[in-house]
Order: structure tokens, then sequence, then C-alpha cells
């Protein structure tokens, strides 16, 4: 199995999306993940959104928890904080999403955590960064959406700023701090010090969006509430309704123009010199948008998909995600993998890696702990003694 991270220890203090997705993505790389949790609730997504389950294992939770280990300790008591400290001696990296500021009052400051492992990534993902004016600003995806320029694009004209269905923001802000836990890995490696990453939800968001960015900084360009047109304006491009469903299609070189013609039985329309070139086409783009339209109008999204893939022509019928996640393609990607979880009847589908290694992917090999499972077999691993055992598993019962 693909484990290039196998060996690796991280110390988890993350909770919600962002940080734990981050984790997680190591986690299914071999990494050892322990997740600290407050006691008595744990990560506040144990509880968030619909659940089938008890209490403390909702599918918010399963989503990017499973394959790590659960140590529940109140970060309150000094004693507390001694244990973590000792965790910290042994692992290579530390993940927390605080507000900037609260990890160093804690104590377990990266100034701190490095004067004990001087070899350690100390990642801090956040939702504006440790620098700037807004650092110490609170923020969830949804702000950052409307903090990040996005809203303004997305919808159609008339319609006001629209957020993005689903929290992209968090899972890309996550994967970008995996990305930068690997890159901070290797530098440990070549270097022999330690490396403070320092991940934030609107530098996330932001590069998300590189181009609209440099062509605005370039030229003064605005980006506009472009409904679901494509990104490049092309009239033979964009969503197009049909007899049932809606079309996207992308038809924007010439190419890609030639060969919708002919997969239309239009051919007609190359010799029109309205539409010669993409020049024309843009300058002439209501006309020709109306003729694809009529043509679309005539049959069901489904079919054109068909078709115009033997053309080579991109285009597919919009799916729900219940659709989208019945399609073949999404099981020979191996994008999911069923996990035996208490209180649920069936198992549950949990994602692997977004990609493949060696032509298979990396299912998490155990299913979430409960909220606690592992604190007293990671514990036994720290010598403490005696009276601060008793102290910590006094605070969590």
């Amino acid at each position: 199995m693909f484990a290039p991270l196998k060996g690796i220890r991280v110390i988890d203090l993350s909770q919600v999306l962002a940080g734990p997705y981050a984790t997680y993505q190591m986690a299914l790389m071999g990494a050892e993940v322990i997740k600290i949790e407050k006691p008595g609730s744990g990560d506040w997504a144990r509880m968030g959104g619909p659940t089938t389950a008890g209490a403390g294992m909702s599918p918010n939770y399963l989503t990017q928890n499973a394959a790590k280990k659960s140590v529940a300790l109140d970060l309150k008591t000094p004693e507390a904080i001694a244990a973590l400290r000792k965790m910290v001696a042994s692992a290579d990296v530390f993940v927390e999403n605080f507000k900037p500021g609260v990890a160093t009052r804690l104590g377990l400051g990266p100034d701190v955590l490095r004067e004990i492992n001087p070899r350690l990534v100390y990642c801090s993902i956040s939702a504006y960064g440790q620098t700037g004016p807004l650092s110490p600003r609170p923020a969830y995806d949804h702000v950052i959406q409307g903090m990040c320029g996005i809203m303004q694009t997305t919808g159609s004209p008339g319609s006001g700023p629209t957020k993005v269905g689903a929290p992209y923001i968090d899972y890309a802000t996550g994967m970008n701090a995996a990305l930068a836990i690997l890159a901070a890995l290797h530098e440990v490696r070549r270097t022999g010090a330690g490396v403070q990453v320092d991940v934030a939800m609107l530098d996330t968001a932001l590069s998300l969006m590189a181009s609209l960015m440099t062509i605005h900084l370039s030229t003064g360009w605005m980006p506009r509430q472009n409904g679901n047109e494509a990104w490049s304006a092309s009239p033979s491009s964009g969503a197009f309704d049909t007899a049932e469903g809606v079309l996207m299609l992308a038809a924007n070189h010439d190419q890609q123009f030639v060969k919708l013609c002919h997969a239309l039985v239009r051919a007609d329309l190359l010799e029109d010199p309205r539409w010669s070139t993409g020049a024309e086409r843009s300058a002439n783009a209501a006309g020709l948008r109306q003729v694809l339209q009529e043509i679309f109008a005539t049959r069901p999204a489904a079919e054109w998909e068909l078709l115009l893939a033997e053309f080579d022509v991109p285009a597919a019928r919009v799916r729900s995600l219940d659709e989208v996640l019945a399609e073949e393609q999404v099981q020979a990607r191996q994008l999911l993998s069923p996990l035996q979880v208490a209180g649920y009847d069936a198992p549950v589908q949990v994602p692997n890696l977004s990609f493949t290694a060696n032509g298979t992917n990396c299912p998490p090999d155990t299913a979430p702990s409960e909220l606690g499972a592992d604190t007293e077999a990671v514990l036994a691993e720290l010598d403490l003694d005696a009276a601060t055992l008793e102290t910590l598993r006094a605070a969590i019962a």
C-alpha cells in the first residue's frame, strides 16, 4: 500500500473541517494522527449536521476523522498541557486551528514546542493567518466566501451575491495545509531544522481565484456575475437548456467548434461569416447562442452528452449529487470506502485520497475513534507519574 508518511506522528488539535481534513489526508498516507479533543464534547463536528447515529459520530465528523486516534485532554489544566508537551517530543507535526494567539497563551506556541522538539513542523490554520490587521478575527467558510470576492461573481445578474453550495474553502484549506506540511517535512529532512507553517482560509480562497486576481491587477478588469456561462465567455460554451435537463458545453476554440457543428449535423454554420472565427463568434454571440439553443432544445441533455462525447466535444449533463455518485466513473476512481461505524445500520462511505498512486487509492484502515478511546494507550507511552495520570483521568471522567 502507498504509505509515504508511515512513521510520521502528527499531534492534531484542530477541529471542524479544514484542520481535520488536512490531518485526514496525512492519516490516509500512513501517518499516525493523534487527535486531541475536549473531554465530554470533543470536536464540534461530532455533533454537527444530520445524523442517524448516536451523539458524537455525526456524518460531518466521520468524513475526515477515520484512521486517527482520539485522546481526551482538558487543556485548561496544567497536567494536560504537560502531557501534550511530552507527546510533542516524539512527534513530527503539530497542527492547531485556534484563533491566532490562543496556542501561545496555552503554552503551546511554536517557540515553546520547538524548544522541546527542534525538528517539529508546526502548522497553524486560521481564517486570516497569523499576521496582518485581520489576523485576530474568527471566520467560517461562508464568511470567507463573502470576504474573498467569489460571491460577487457567483449567481446571475440581478440575483445578488451567491454563496457556493459546498464548504469548498474549508476543504481546499485542508488540502493546502496538507501540501504545506508535506513540503515542510521534506525541508526538515533536508536541513534538520523545524518549520513553522501558516495557512489561512482567505489566502487559500484567493489562490482558488488566481486568474481573476492576475487579470484584474494587470488590466483593471472586474469579474461580474456570469450565471452558468463558461469562464471563456465563448458563445458556444456554457449552459444550454435541452428537452430534458441542462447541458454544460465547452466548444471554445476553432477545432472544438468545428467538431460541435459536425456533431449537430450543422456544417453550414461553419460557412456563415458571422461565425467563421472565434472573434466573429464573439462579435455575433447572441445569434449563435439562439441557433444552438434551438438545436439543443430538441433532445434531452443525456443524449447530447453521449453524442458530443463521440465527437470529442467537452460536455456533460448537469447532475444531482446522487446521480453523479451512482456513476461508474466514481466507482472506478476509488474515491470512497465503506467503514462499519457503531450506531449505523449500514457501512458509512468516507472519502479516500483524491488521487491514486501506483493505480490504487488509500482507504482508511480504521473507523473514527469514539471520543477519548485512545487516551489511556497514548498516555501510557509518556511515562507520567501516578499523580498526574490520576488528575488527567479525573478531568475526563
